[in-house]
């Protein structure tokens, strides 16, 4: 099954960074926030992403080049050919899709659909959130529902400290609470091909197009994740997630001894 991940955006709110690179590749512990989302997915045997490019895709097209080099060992022959032993290489397939530096996100899904298959779901998330959200269960419950599209739920926390007063009295004092908004939109959709008919042009985002159309027809599920989930849209958050990493308490890390197979890079770029 195919894993569409969004990586075209600006990420303003994380100039700091995206001035220079790409918010996908914006590092946690070293490592760009796209490869640990790869991971995830890897790790519930899902290797075939399609990622949507757009502003500075020419960064992530290079990481990706380069990581052969980079984890390999290389021989130089008596010719002047490089062969590249691979050792600790991932086996996943990418197709990198030129979608438009001005396409919206709803925009992208739908250039990207020609690499899609035909009559099977494929999932969909943003390149710039982590989650230990069961993929498995996810999509098991896509399937029982027998609709176009589900969207992982989440509750994040508030980012200040609430408290409970009474009479000027505090009785209660919670860090870190549940959001009183509620569930929302946390990424990590599980989609029908269908859907793409739900988008009506390439200036559509996502969140604003196809899901409330979805959302009117009774065609959009949620599939609540009660456990980790953390966005990247600013320093502070990164800080965070780049916390939980070095501490070796980060929820989305997983064994990934079952990952360094041979290194497969079917295609260099695509245009969508």
């Amino acid at each position: 099954m195919k894993v569409v991940i969004l990586a075209g955006g600006l990420g303003s709110r994380l100039a700091e960074e995206t001035s220079v690179r790409p918010k996908p590749m914006v590092e946690i512990g070293g490592i760009p926030i796209i490869e640990h989302i790869m991971n995830w997915y890897m790790s519930f045997g899902h290797n075939d992403f399609i990622i949507c490019l757009g502003y500075k895709g020419s960064e992530i097209i290079s990481y990706f080049k380069d990581y052969n080099l980079k984890n390999g060992t290389c021989i130089i022959s008596s010719d002047g050919k490089i062969e590249t032993i691979n050792k600790n290489k991932k086996n996943w397939k990418l197709t990198l899709a030129q979608t438009g530096l001005n396409t919206q996100t709803a925009g992208r899904v739908k250039k990207i659909g020609k690499f899609l298959q035909k009559d099977e779901p494929f999932m969909l998330t943003y390149g710039d959130g982590l989650s230990n959200v069961n993929i498995l269960k996810l999509l098991n419950f896509h399937k029982k529902h027998k609709k176009l599209a589900t969207v992982t739920a989440v509750r994040p926390l508030a980012r200040f400290g609430a408290i409970d007063i009474d009479n000027n009295v505090v009785k209660s004092f919670i860090e870190k609470p549940k959001s009183e908004s509620g569930w929302i939109n946390g990424g990590f959709f599980v989609l029908e091909k269908k859907v793409l008919s739900y988008i009506k042009d390439h200036s559509e985002a996502w969140e604003k197009g196809p899901l409330p159309r979805l959302a009117k027809e009774k065609e959009l599920l949620s599939f609540k994740h009660n456990g980790f989930w953390q966005p990247m849209d600013t320093l502070r958050e990164k800080l965070i997630l780049n916390k939980l990493w070095d501490r070796g308490t980060a929820p989305w890390k997983k064994n990934n001894s079952e990952f360094k197979n041979i290194y497969h890079f079917r295609k260099n770029v695509k245009q969508a």
